[in-house]
């Protein structure tokens, strides 16, 4: 991706995305005393926490597709063609593995191995930590094509193979020797699953057989068989039932009791397509599927019978979808509808907030009754809706066209269901061919507009759903009606055809008021209603931008190569967002009416919506599942736009992934702060302060009493005098010699001594200890010293160690500089970081006038406020970064 392929918008995160056919996997990690389960969508995997199904975590993108995942307590495991990635909490790479020759289909860590199967049944063994190939098996798929791996408990180095032609192989990988060959079943063996007791497996086949097998003796310990196919996974209970769950690639689940050896319950239609992955959790009375329906769901059996029923559930659509709309003023929802004729809200907040408001039927109490997977009267997809907020409380605020029906739907968005209208003129009952092709609500949730391919426009109430009136004498257009609008004072409606007009009619009575004539059939409609532009995008691939209150057409953009798919207005209408057929997105500035971004996605953009805040551009892509959001940073940050040049040409944009995009250059470190912890059960490497201090800064870790009050000391030796003054001590006799103190002592002189005269000479007051260290640290240049001896001292020591470097206290201006050099030393170190500015705001207190007077000294505070401002931004932006991160969290309600 270039770094300036678009100017304007950024990837933000991706919506809709839970599973594939990729099977899931589940772990418990021990530190947070929670299952784990892993899901892939695409190139990149998911970890959900399973007690709420939160998401956790997403990992960065694969070059390809995911072929196949596992994971240990420490480690996730992918396969992407050929090569082998291994992950540390879920988004921290840490091992690749290079050496097969075709894709990798089978993963399975085996304590400090890793053994992995390619498509030609080369079986490789690694060492996990140091990437070497540790064995390697060569097997002939015409006589023995892998299909599935399976290491059986207390089976000390060895493993049991699955194969395409039905029979079994059990390895010891140390030994590199086949040990057993079991004779199979002459049909593939599609799953394996170690059984609670020890030398027993569960085998599920391609015919729908399941085979309990005892490895010890080769015997079929019992036998099972479902209806539904191929079994597509195993998973037995361990919390004392004696159940076993297989499942189908139709997407039921069959639980079959051990004990009498029966079918005890089925869930019918627990997914809508094949339960790819299934795994009971230990020792609980759940069980977790995944699915290429895009679901992820999570059992409980706690019914009298021994069924199962929902009790957690993340799911997506089925299908790509067809068009998307921001709910609302505050961007936090959006409205889609899908080929899989499901009508969705995703929020942009988080997973947890997403709803599904159901799937178009003809019958909805019929297809309420006997499941979705079995609705017979389900209606085709849904390819144009209109929404608005104001009745939402009221009645069904949602009106959908579907493909090839002229039966227009309502829908209730706080209610989360099917609206109780189905909206038809009866002029067109019993007709065949006639399609409703574009739909617009009023603002005031009152009235739905409806175009139709014959050219008919119609006013329907949504409340009643009774007809109101018709446009046009007959009919409003000569051609199909393919885009409607109405403006936000309910006085003008808005329809352009494929006749090649653009009429305007009076919202009450249906008079037409004026006619405008293009050159070419309109293509869709989009109205600003705040400032009265319509954009219409035409046949010719042109886009024009018509004044609604003059008619008259303000700008045209001729710049599109392909037909226009969407479009979209900024909030304050000064940008039009157009996607195209060319898989192209460009964003037109209005007010001048030039080009100012494009870019290109993947595949073509097949509809767009940009929110009322202008915060998020939402799109969606031709076959893929997902919601892609970007966001716009010219709310974040300066950004000159210019117009494109002529010859410029737009670069590919890379596609968001699940959870928000970091710059990974800087906010590295707070992504692994953040995961760490969730995922894995492993011991976490100490970080020292001098490593630490590379990126933060450190504290002292000192009593606060040794450093807070040194500016205070005066005040508080004031408040601390006591109230009387002190008694003098009885003096002795003049002619004694006294040692003063606390308690004064004579002094005992022997014969030879003479006293001394009382006289004070004045010579120069001898350095102390603190300003010899500062005066030997300044010959060799480390400081360290100086900040070990401060740390000793108490605060009282310390204000008179202070004082004394002043050259009327005996130091010298030397002194001063050497102090400083010693605090501009420890500042650019990054450790006691609150004792530098303790320190350092005492001795401008002291000898601020000195300081003030002598420019070398001055030379030195500009270095020191240097160094303090580059440590205090640098933490700011991590300060700023957590804070950024914990509001997010917090609005996700994880």
């Amino acid at each position: 991706m270039m770094k300036d392929s678009s100017k304007i918008f950024s990837g933000y995160k991706a919506l809709g995305f839970v599973s594939n056919h990729v099977p899931l996997v589940l772990r418990y990690i021990n530190r947070r005393k929670e299952n784990l389960a892993i899901t892939v969508i695409g190139k990149s995997f998911n970890t959900y926490s399973c007690g709420k199904l939160a998401l956790l975590s997403t990992s960065s993108p694969h070059p390809e597709e995911i072929k196949c995942i596992t994971a240990d307590a420490y480690l996730v495991f992918t396969g992407c063609k050929n090569i082998i990635y291994s992950w540390q909490r879920g988004t921290e790479l840490k091992h690749v593995y290079h050496g097969h020759e075709k894709d990798v289909h089978l993963l399975m860590p085996f304590g400090p191995h890793l053994l992995s199967v390619d498509e030609d049944s080369v079986l490789k063994v690694w060492e996990i930590k140091s990437e070497t190939l540790f064995l390697e098996l060569y097997f002939n798929n015409n006589t023995f094509q892998i299909t599935t791996i399976l290491h059986p408990n207390t089976y000390l180095n060895k493993i049991l193979l699955g194969s395409e032609q039905g029979s079994m192989q059990l390895w010891n990988i140390r030994t590199c020797k086949l040990i057993y060959t079991f004779t199979g079943w002459n049909t593939p063996i599609t799953a394996l699953e170690q059984a609670p007791a020890i030398d027993v497996v569960g085998v599920g086949l391609g015919s729908g057989d399941i085979i309990i097998h005892n490895l010890k003796y080769d015997e079929v310990v019992m036998k099972f068989n479902q209806e539904w196919g191929p079994v597509t996974a195993l998973s037995f209970r361990t919390d004392g039932q004696p159940i076993m769950a297989s499942a189908s690639s139709l997407g039921h689940i069959a639980l079959w009791d051990l004990e009498q050896q029966q079918l005890q319950s089925q869930l019918r239609g627990a997914h809508q397509e094949a339960v790819t992955g299934m795994k009971y959790f230990p020792d609980e009375p759940l069980l977790i599927t995944s699915s290429s329906d895009n679901s992820l769901k999570v059992w409980i059996f706690d019914l009298p019978d021994g069924s199962g029923r929902v009790l957690r559930h993340r799911e997506g659509h089925r299908a790509p979808p067809t068009k998307i709309q921001f709910y609302g003023l505050l961007a936090e929802n959006i409205l889609s509808a899908s080929h899989d004729s499901t009508l969705r809200s995703f929020s942009t907040i988080g997973d947890n907030l997403n709803k599904s408001l159901g799937q178009a039927s003809f019958d909805r109490k019929l297809a309420k009754k006997k499941g979705v997977l079995h609705d017979q009267r389900k209606m085709p997809p849904i390819l144009d809706f209109s929404a608005e907020t104001f009745r939402e409380k009221d009645w069904d605020n949602i009106v959908a066209c579907h493909r090839n029906l002229a039966m227009v739907t309502t829908w209730s968005y706080g209610r989360c269901t099917m609206g109780q209208h189905k909206l038809l003129h009866k002029r067109f009952k019993g007709q065949k061919g006639v399609v409703a092709l574009c739909v617009n609500m009023s603002s005031c949730g009152n009235f739905v507009f409806i175009g139709y391919n014959t050219g008919h426009v119609d006013k329907f109430n949504v409340q009643s759903g009774i007809h109101r009136e018709s446009y046009g004498k007959v009919k409003a257009h000569d051609a199909s009606v393919r885009g409607i609008s109405t403006d936000g004072l309910n006085q003008i409606v808005i329809t352009g055809g494929g006749d090649r007009f653009l009429k305007f009619w009076k919202f009450k009575g249906g008079d037409l008021l004026e006619e405008v004539s293009l050159e070419f059939g309109v293509c869709e409609l989009k109205l600003h209603r705040e400032s009265a532009m319509l954009a219409v995008a035409c046949d010719d691939f042109t886009v024009l931008v018509v004044d609604i209150e003059t008619r008259r057409i303000v700008r045209t953009f001729h710049e599109h190569f392909s037909r226009i798919t969407s479009l979209a207005f900024s909030s304050d209408a000064r940008w039009l967002i157009v996607a195209s057929m060319d898989s192209s997105i460009k964003t037109w500035d209005l007010p001048s009416g030039t080009l100012i971004d494009c870019f290109l996605t993947p595949t073509v953009c097949t509809s767009l919506t940009l929110s009322q805040t202008g915060e998020y551009l939402a799109t969606t892509l031709a076959d893929n599942l997902g919601i892609y959001l970007w966001s716009n940073v010219t709310l974040y940050s300066h950004i000159s736009l210019w117009p494109l040049p002529v010859d410029y040409e737009p670069q590919l944009l890379d596609l968001p992934s699940v959870l928000i995009e970091h710059n990974r250059t800087q906010q590295s470190s707070t992504s692994d702060d953040l995961h760490e912890g969730l995922e894995e059960d492993e011991f976490v490497e100490f970080k020292s302060p001098e490593q630490i201090s590379k990126d933060l800064v450190t504290l002292s870790l000192l009593p606060q009493s040794r450093w807070q009050n040194l500016l205070n000391l005066d005040i508080i030796k004031e408040r601390n005098k006591p109230k009387d003054p002190p008694k003098a001590p009885k003096a002795a006799p003049f002619f004694l010699p006294v040692i003063q103190g606390l308690e004064p002592k004579l002094t005992n002189l022997s014969k030879d001594e003479t006293i001394k005269s009382k006289t004070f000479s004045w010579k120069a007051r001898p350095l102390s200890p603190f300003g010899l260290i500062i005066q030997e640290c300044m010959k060799n240049g480390n400081y360290v010293s100086v900040f070990l001896e401060l740390k000793r001292m108490s605060p009282s020591a310390i204000d008179i160690e202070m004082r004394s470097l002043s050259p009327e206290n005996g130091g010298s201006v030397e002194l001063m500089i050497g102090f400083l050099r010693a605090l501009e030393e420890e500042m650019k170190s990054n450790k006691d970081f609150e004792l530098i500015q303790s320190y350092f705001g005492l001795f401008l207190k002291l000898h601020g006038s000195i300081v003030s007077s002598n420019s070398d000294m001055c030379k030195i505070l500009c270095e020191l406020s240097c160094e303090q401002e580059k440590a205090w931004q640098r933490l700011q932006l991590k300060l700023n970064q957590t804070l950024c991160l914990a509001t997010y969290i917090k609005n996700a309600v994880l």
